[in-house]
């Protein structure tokens, strides 16, 4: 039997770079922190654009992204499993918080 193609909504549809049609498909919801990193001395950021993000998916499942700037202006993203509970420090009110 021959496979229908499925239909999607045209505002879901988009070009790869390629030039190939894809789909752009949920996969989860949820919340996000992201955070840089300073040099507790100095203040100043430890690496230049070295930042993390934490998501939080509406099931409570965690991920931690490393982003790692490279030097042709782009970024490496490395993906984690968030298994540890985090403080940062908020400047605004001057004291530690929960990062998720």
């Amino acid at each position: 039997p021959k496979r229908m193609p499925m239909q999607y909504p045209e505002e879901t549809i988009t070009t790869s770079q390629k030039g190939r049609k894809e789909v752009r498909v949920l996969i989860s919801r949820g919340k996000f922190v992201r955070y840089n990193y300073l040099d507790p001395e100095t203040g100043k950021p430890a690496e230049q654009g070295k930042e993390s993000i934490l998501l939080k998916s509406e099931n409570g499942e965690e991920e931690h992204l490393f982003c790692i700037p490279l030097k042709n202006g782009r970024n490496i993203l490395i993906r984690k499993k968030n298994d540890k509970k985090r403080k940062l420090w908020d400047p605004k009110s001057k004291k530690a918080v929960d990062a998720l």
